[in-house]
């Protein structure tokens, strides 16, 4: 037996009929409220579950759609409750009722289906047997929903007072979902909230529609906007405790470390949970205060033109509804011009709260006054900035996304232009597609030549090409400017480079990149590999005088107080000590890195032979001064030559 899960919403106006037809298909009421009882109208959001054998096909094959059911309230006062339901579904039942026809809420509803980019639908006619010529009725319904979403649903007569037409829905319903891709499994789960209760002796209980991934029990996830952590302790599906739950179905989730939002107040507590919070994980990233979108003003103007069909304005304030959540948002436009009804513009929404959101999200915008659905749109990106939101290097990156907001590679493309480089692990986190649709995007981007892998960094090859064309030239400037340097010090590279880097810590990247390209790093400088070291022509005879002074008496130099008496001796005895032509072997004393060199091998010699020696014995083997060999067995002390024991001196066991 295979199972594929589906999530199912009803839409449609007050009164026509939404609840007692998920009753008449499930058998289970989905109005729990003792007020929607008493008034006889659905308030809140309600839940049923239906078990659909899929149709006959030609291998045969066991398949059963289970379906969560979403019933949506009808009435004008409660459209953001509407909204909270219908944020994930995979197709929606449309209910008209036969006697009232096509309504106000009728049409906002298809409206805001249309926003969130739902693509399947069936269309319920309720109270058929009312219905004085049903022909006419279905024409009429027809005309309404001509050129929308609605256009080819199947429209089923029914009426639950004679149960006619409930099996037809419900093959209608089979024969759509047969030909529908199950939700995909992106490894990104997001549970928007949409009720939490509190049961004695479990704790704290929330319920939503699963999208995006899977979550198991006893595992970790996070509770956004706030980022507070959690445990999920038990899951529920359809009223069965389960293991896991997958993408498109109803989920409980027992979250024992949690306070609901009202209990959290009651008792003076921090945080809690409520509506319109995210469950999902913690490597998903964090909820932001701004967000640009691709914004569309709807063309299917509902009550009067001086509400809807009034022009939507720059800085206008309004709601956005995104997830089972809805926040208070001021919408700027990037071009500063007013929205007509059809239209579309890039726009950035800043909002009164955090928002968890993912590129390619839909969403709907609302009047402030909760009257009238102006409109949706899609989130371009879900982590923007206010500070350069007019700026044109992020319009191109927003124009781009745009045109193509469904297309993988045109997101880790457009990203890459606009922010330079990116970490491989964390490109596109926040998106709509999994990472081995990010992964074969990157090697489809990399094949073009568009972008350059490198050290677990993701970049744009024109920047990346551009930083690294700077950095040798500033390597090959520093060899010039100071050509008995070892190399240019790797600090004076990150500071010419720096405002280069979007990220401190792709200067390390940069650092490899240059070594595959010929530079060598040495120590704290980075040099060509073809550079060698040489005293400028104005230190070229201090450089002489320093050489020939230690050469005199190679194994009693002078001080270095008596070899460097100026500045230019100075400055050529500090060359000598970088290239390593001489070793400093105290602040005092200096030997040619020659002499240095046969005093070691002298030194090691001795030792391997006798196995150890004082200072005197060594002295009179390398034929020098106590001024001199003290010094120069510390220095051997210190580069792990040989060890000290006391008074004698013995070989350390990798010499």
């Amino acid at each position: 037996m295979i199972e594929q899960h589906f999530i199912v919403a009803t839409a449609g106006h007050v009164d026509h009929g939404k609840s007692a037809l998920v009753k008449a298909l499930t058998g289970i009421d989905p109005d729990r409220l003792p007020e929607e009882k008493a008034r006889g109208i659905t308030i809140d959001l309600g839940f049923a579950h239906l078990e659909l054998p899929a149709p006959p096909r030609a291998d045969s094959s066991d398949t059963v759609f289970r379906l969560g059911i979403v019933d949506v309230p009808g009435h004008e006062d409660f459209v953001k409750n509407m909204v909270a339901g219908v944020g994930s579904i995979d197709l929606a039942l449309f209910v008209v009722a036969a006697d009232d026809g096509w309504m106000p809420q009728t049409e906002e509803h298809l409206q805001i289906l249309t926003c969130l980019g739902v693509t399947r639908a069936v269309i319920a006619l309720t109270k058929i047997d009312l219905a004085s010529d049903e022909e006419a009725t279905v024409a009429n319904l027809r005309s309404h929903v001509r050129d929308s979403l609605l256009a080819n649903a199947p429209v089923i007569r029914t009426s639950v007072v004679n149960d006619r037409g409930i099996e037809e829905l419900k093959s209608a319903l089979a024969g759509i979902l047969a030909k529908t891709p199950p939700p995909r499994d992106i490894g990104k789960p997001r549970l928007p909230v949409d009720r939490v209760f509190t049961l004695h002796g479990i704790g704290t209980v929330i319920t939503g529609t699963l999208s995006g991934g899977s979550f198991r029990r006893g595992q970790s996830a996070v509770i956004q906007p706030s980022g507070s952590r959690t445990r999920i302790r038990s899951l529920q599906s359809h009223n069965r405790d389960v293991e896991s739950v997958g993408p498109g179905t109803r989920t409980a989730l027992n979250l024992p470390d949690v306070d609901n939002a009202s209990r959290a107040q009651q008792t003076g507590s921090m945080g809690g949970i409520q509506r319109g919070d995210v469950i999902t994980l913690a490597e998903l990233g964090a909820a932001s205060e701004t967000i640009d979108v691709l914004l569309e003003k709807s063309s299917r103007l509902i009550n009067s033109p001086d509400r809807a069909g009034r022009p939507l304005k720059d800085n206008t304030l309004a709601c956005i509804h995104h997830g089972s959540a809805n926040y208070p948002a001021r919408i700027l436009f990037f071009d500063s011009s007013a929205l007509l009804p059809g239209q579309r513009a890039l726009a950035q929404a800043r909002l009164a709260s955090p928002i968890f959101a993912f590129a390619g999200d839909h969403f709907i915008v609302r009047d402030w006054s909760g009257q009238s659905t102006l409109g949706g749109g899609i989130v371009l990106d879900p982590d923007s900035n206010r500070k350069n939101f007019r700026s044109q290097t992020h319009q191109q990156f927003l124009q781009q996304r745009a045109a193509s907001p469904e297309d993988v590679c045109v997101l880790a493309a457009s990203q890459l232009r606009r922010d330079c480089v990116a970490r491989r692990a964390a490109l596109l986190v926040k998106s709509r597609f999994g990472s081995e649709e990010i992964s074969a995007a990157i090697t489809q981007l990399i094949s073009a030549g568009q972008v350059i892998e490198m050290e677990g960094w993701i970049a744009d090859s024109e920047w990346w090409k551009a930083l690294c064309k700077k950095s040798a030239e500033a390597i090959h400037a520093g060899h010039r400017a100071h050509p008995e340097r070892a190399g240019l010090p790797v600090n004076e590279l990150r500071k010419t480079i720096e405002s280069d880097l979007p990220n401190a810590e792709v200067f390390e990247a940069v650092l490899a990149e240059l070594c595959r390209m010929g530079f060598v790093q040495a120590g704290v400088a980075i040099r060509h590999q073809a550079h060698r070291p040489a005293l400028p022509p104005q230190l070229q005879a201090a450089g002489s005088k320093v050489r020939t002074a230690l050469s005199a008496k190679p194994w009693e130099p002078p001080s270095r107080k008596e070899l460097a008496q100026d500045n230019a001796t100075q400055q050529a005895l500090r060359f000598l000590l970088e290239t390593g032509e001489a070793v400093e072997l105290s602040p005092e004393v200096v030997l040619l890195g020659e002499q240095f060199n046969k005093a070691s091998e002298t030194i090691k010699r001795f030792l391997r032979e006798r196995g150890s020696g004082t200072v005197s014995d060594l002295r009179q083997a390398l034929g020098t001064s106590r001024r001199i060999m003290v010094p120069l067995l510390e220095r051997l002390d210190r580069d792990g030559v040989t060890l000290r024991q006391g008074d004698t001196r013995i070989l350390r066991k990798q010499a």
